[in-house]
């Protein structure tokens, strides 16, 4: 297994063993004691939790409570996923590298360094600083720096929120050096997704960081196929129809990665799922910003990557093309947005439209002029009822009344005196329409507060990244690379755009059917702050030479329908695995909290998009539909 300094000659393995905080806990412990890894890494962490636990770390540090009074604000999960692996990570030399931080990498290092040792074993703890910028982005908001937005535009000044806390992304090279002075496990806050596969096979293969461009950004593209864990092996693949067997426990995903940057993709043996082309693909299509994917360590360009399945849930990736890393990182602003709440009524049977259309009247009546108080008041119906229905629950229909407000006696039911939210949507029940009802628990309307989240990009010459060594006590500074790129502005260089070369003419295939996209096309979809990107991909070159001449921007929008928002759709592809990939432009109304919409991580639009009916060659129909 590893050491200190590897032999650079066989490949590094890296199992994935989390992909956020609810994943399976059993992840650490099955690779440390039945899987041949060198290194295991894991996320369980989202811009989500970073919101979370940064605000929540603010509120702390303002009552004046020390560190040994606060709760420890990173997950609660994580250790329960570490220690029972702990012997077994010793005696067989594996390393662990994790996002699990949070806001509180030190309090969580040293948790893990005192559980070490309570288990009579000398395994050493490092843990990662710099993340948390806030005093930075303060003081360059001063100097002039502007901090745009790079969803939605805008400047910073102009948010009409006080930002609370700010997190940066770092990269995998202070991991990289933790490894190189001895480091069993290193405890990061908010480095990349694929920070840690990137400064593991950086520690491994002795890359030169500063010129290896292609061996990173391969480091990078593998370290994002198995960041999420279990869905690069069926997790959320449109094929899954195929996978019933085994569904209940998909084995996690192991990288293998070469000298020179190509790797494999290997699974779990014995477990459900699969490792194919068809699954890694997805995974690829999923929480990429366009051509370029961007990190503090390299820039990945995936127009030519190329997948090979080299036998059974192995599968080999090629082609990435790396260029210098970037002068900036994102960095993630949180902020108090206000307060939210929702109640539902449920209709049942005929006339859906004329139900919710009546409620509606009548709810806004009782508000009155307090509809000028909410930022948010919004209305809408969520499914029919179908011909004939089966059965009463079928025929039900939820109509869901959502708002936000800056006003907390806004929601709720409100004073004897001053009616709230829940009050005038359930003092019109009486005078309903026919086949409606209430929803049981009212708690949704009473209110919580949510946040709003501001991405923009800060220069990695500002991050004070290093990694802290308790015990030599010893802190290393990681300066950035010596060669950064400026790409440009969001809306400018920093990604291209595209419709597809030499369209074939889709008539050409023959008679068609009308029916879903997703009966031929397989596809994936994410966010990225509140922008949504969603990739396709085709299982036939003839398949693919269809879905490219088809799906072109203005297609996108039309099957985008009511869900297209005005703003930028922008598009490229990946032929090495049949793909075309669209970005839309804050797509998600601000991202998972503050989203009025029920797809706050993008991960159903792709699905959504599937649904929608497009003409198809029976050509493709008579092979089978996906």
């Amino acid at each position: 297994m590893g050491s200190i300094q590897p032999e650079k000659k066989r490949p590094i393995r890296i199992g994935g063993a989390s992909g956020g905080f609810t994943d399976r806990q059993r992840s650490i412990l099955s690779f440390a004691k039945d899987n041949d890894v060198d290194v295991i890494v894991g996320d369980w962490m989202s811009e989500m939790t970073m919101s979370w636990h940064g605000v929540a770390k603010k509120e702390q540090l303002a009552k004046g409570l020390t560190d040994a009074d606060r709760t420890g604000l990173f997950d609660p999960s994580f250790m329960n996923t570490l220690s029972p692996a702990l012997p077994h990570l010793q005696e067989r030399g594996v390393k662990v590298a994790v996002n699990a931080g949070a806001s509180d990498s030190e309090m969580l290092a040293n948790l893990v360094a005192k559980t070490v040792k309570e288990k009579g074993l000398s395994l050493k703890v490092a843990w990662i600083q710099g993340d948390e910028v806030m005093d930075v982005v303060q003081r360059l908001l001063k100097e002039g720096e502007k901090f745009e937005n790079i969803c939605f535009g805008g400047n910073l000044e102009d948010w009409p929120f006080e930002p609370l806390a700010a997190q940066c992304y770092l990269g995998g090279a202070g991991i990289a050096e933790a490894f190189r002075n001895g480091a069993d496990i290193v405890i990061c806050g908010r480095v990349s997704d694929a920070a840690p596969t990137v400064g593991a096979a950086l520690w491994w293969h002795g890359w030169d960081r500063n010129k290896d461009f292609d061996q990173l950004a391969s480091s990078l593209v593998a370290g994002h196929l198995i960041e999420c864990s279990t869905y690069v092996t069926g997790g959320y693949y449109s094929g899954f129809k195929d996978l019933f067997d085994g569904c209940e426990d998909h084995g996690f995903p192991i990288a293998a990665i070469n000298a020179d940057g190509s790797f494999t993709l290997e699974k779990e043996p014995n477990t459900g799922g699969e490792m194919s082309v068809g699954t890694a693909t997805s995974q690829l299509m999923y929480e990429i910003q366009g051509p370029q994917y961007y990190g503090s360590d390299v820039v990945a360009v995936l127009e030519g990557i190329k997948m090979e399945q080299v036998a059974k849930d192995v599968v080999l990736v090629t082609g990435v093309k790396g260029n210098p890393p970037p002068t900036t990182t994102k960095v993630g602003l949180t902020a108090k947005g206000g307060y939210q709440a929702e109640f539902h009524y449920y209709f049942c049977g005929l006339d859906i439209e004329q139900k919710a259309e009546w409620t509606e009247r009548q709810i806004r009546r009782s508000i009155g002029k307090n509809a000028e108080r909410f930022s948010v008041l919004k209305f809408s119906t969520n499914g029919s009822c179908p011909d004939d229905p089966k059965n009463q629950d079928v025929a039900t229909v939820d109509f869901r009344i959502f708002v936000q407000t800056k006003h907390e006696d806004l929601v709720g039911m409100g004073k004897m005196d001053v009616p709230g939210f829940t009050r005038w949507c359930m003092e019109n029940f009486l005078q309903s329409c026919p086949g409606a009802s209430i929803e049981n628990d009212l708690r949704q309307s009473a209110g919580k507060e949510f946040y709003e989240y501001w991405a923009a990009l800060l220069p990695q010459s500002e991050v004070p990244h290093s990694v802290q060594l308790p015990w030599s006590n010893q802190s290393i500074d990681i300066p950035p690379a010596a060669d950064l790129k400026d790409y440009g502005k969001y809306y400018d260089t920093r990604q291209w755009s595209y419709e597809t070369k030499n369209p074939v003419d889709i008539s050409a295939f023959g008679p068609t059917t009308r029916g879903p996209l997703g009966w031929v096309a397989l596809g994936r979809s994410g966010d990225k702050a509140s922008d949504a990107n969603v990739g396709f991909f085709a299982r036939r070159e003839d398949e693919w030479d269809w879905l490219r001449s088809l799906l072109t921007i203005p297609k996108m929008k039309e099957l985008l329908g009511p869900e297209y928002n005005g703003k930028s759709v922008e598009r490229f592809e990946i032929p090495g695995i049949r793909a075309v990939h669209f970005m839309l432009h804050d797509h998600l109304d601000r991202g998972w909290s503050a989203t009025s919409t029920y797809d706050g991580l993008g991960k159903n639009v792709c699905e959504y998009l599937r649904a929608k009916w497009v003409d198809i060659p029976n050509l493709f129909l008579r092979r089978g539909i996906v």
